[in-house]
């Protein structure tokens, strides 16, 4: 019973919810003006690319229902797409086309789509079906990225992708997020994906997680889920500080995705990151955060940055 006792007091004590990441970070380190960036994918993407930091390549976009007869077009330029809509939220409306055969379409489920059916989804994008608050929204069509031959076996029809918490420029947490038949082959944890533990100071997997109860392996690969290194790691977690820095926020969560030709790319940003990762991790967000919300000043350097949330990391 002590034991018991103890642990849920360092619960307690450590664990972030989510009225104080509200409270005490969202809304102190994020100026209003901010979210809109966030909340909107073709305005993350031109900070990101102003700045310089490298992003999926977009194949076009479409803001009114007489651009859709464009949308063949556009997206028939590469072999995979995404669709997705520029202020939807949690992967809802992300529609991921693994094959262009044609007429034919595939997605990474192996379930044939036809261009009526693309036509059709993005349809209900432009009207807010997955939008924020219902509004009418935007379509953003990305090249696929295609899976790192080192993380193919981790992966059930679809792409990882890591999400960095970063809080004043720091990166505190990191969490692969896994796609499973379930999810139908997207990475969000929320929609069947999978989340595991990344250490920050070597890019290990630790832990992992599947709808809140620990898991060891990946219920459609079978692969084991703890040692594996995320490719490029390094980089995942500069790019992930340099993310932060180029759309102007505190605190948020940065999603990087590790492509097999172009290495490292940040796919978007958050600034409501769930807080699965602290399940993942084993670790509570509260006393890193506190910790850096304390500091006088953040080191201006990239890598200085990265080198504290290691420390931090380390020191649990």
């Amino acid at each position: 019973m002590t034991g018991l006792v103890a642990r849920l007091a360092r619960v307690r004590r450590e664990m972030l919810g989510i009225n104080r990441r509200n409270h005490e970070y969202l809304f102190r380190w994020n100026r209003r003006d901010r979210w809109a960036v966030a909340d909107d994918k073709l305005a993350t993407k031109a900070a990101l690319v102003a700045a310089g930091v490298p992003v999926p390549a977009t194949l076009g976009t479409c803001a009114a229902p007489w651009e859709l007869r464009a949308l063949r077009t556009m997206a028939a330029r590469a072999d995979g797409f995404v669709a997705k809509p520029a202020r939807g939220a949690g992967g809802g409306g992300v529609l991921v086309v693994a094959r262009v055969d044609g007429e034919h379409l595939w997605k990474p489920s192996g379930a044939r789509l036809g261009w009526n059916d693309v036509v059709a989804h993005a349809a209900d994008v432009l009207a807010g079906v997955y939008s924020l608050g219902g509004r009418e929204d935007a379509l953003l069509v990305e090249r696929r990225v295609v899976c790192e031959a080192a993380m193919t076996g981790l992966a059930w029809g679809g792409v990882p992708d890591v999400r960095v918490v970063v809080l004043r420029g720091v990166p505190l947490a990191a969490m692969l997020r896994l796609p499973t038949r379930r999810s139908d082959g997207r990475a969000n944890i929320h929609l069947g994906g999978l989340g595991v533990g990344v250490d920050l100071a070597d890019g290990r997997t630790t832990h992992a997680v599947a709808q809140g109860r620990a898991i060891a392996a990946h219920p459609d690969t079978g692969v084991a889920l703890a040692g594996a290194v995320v490719p490029a790691w390094d980089d995942v977690v500069t790019l992930a500080v340099q993310a932060a820095d180029a759309v102007g926020l505190g605190f948020l969560g940065v999603d990087v995705v590790v492509d097999a030709a172009l290495g490292p790319l940040v796919l978007e940003v958050n600034v409501r990151p769930g807080l699965a990762i602290q399940l993942a991790n084993r670790a509570g967000l509260r006393p890193r955060l506190a910790h850096v919300a304390g500091l006088a000043r953040v080191p201006e350097d990239v890598a200085a940055r990265v080198a504290l949330g290691r420390t931090l990391a380390r020191s649990g």
